[in-house]
């Protein structure tokens, strides 16, 4: 009897965690910020962050936002300390003083990331 709840038990996980993966995909991030602003305004970069499947077993493992290369901004999680839910959003005030390219991934600990987002801010 054990042996058969052993067996239940692992196939109940496999299940579980095979439903999950059909409806995953890579982690994605869109990033949504003002084209131009004034020089010496402070905006504020919103990152739309994608992922089908956010479970203890099956989550966004980290985000990062660049500007001009030098990261400004890291989200870090594991299985007990996820997203609040598949698709969520990050923000990021940066203060613009010159014209910006930024940069943002994110990334699922099994399938990994879509790629990078890019844009851009140009001064006034």
């Amino acid at each position: 009897m054990k042996k058969f709840i052993k067996l239940a038990s692992y196939l109940s996980v496999f299940l579980l965690l095979s439903l999950g993966t059909a409806y995953a995909n890579k982690a994605s991030v869109v990033i949504d910020a003002s084209d131009s602003v004034a020089k010496g305004s402070e905006v504020t970069i919103k990152l739309n962050v994608m992922h089908n499947g956010d479970n203890i077993f099956h989550h966004v493992e980290w985000i990062y936002v660049k500007v001009n290369g030098k990261e400004v901004a890291r989200w870090d999680f594991s299985a007990f300390n996820r997203p609040e839910s598949e698709n969520f959003t990050r923000e990021v005030k940066y203060t613009i003083n010159e014209p910006v390219q930024i940069e943002a991934e994110a990334s699922c600990n099994i399938h990994g990331s879509a790629g990078i987002t890019k844009a851009a801010i140009d001064v006034k």
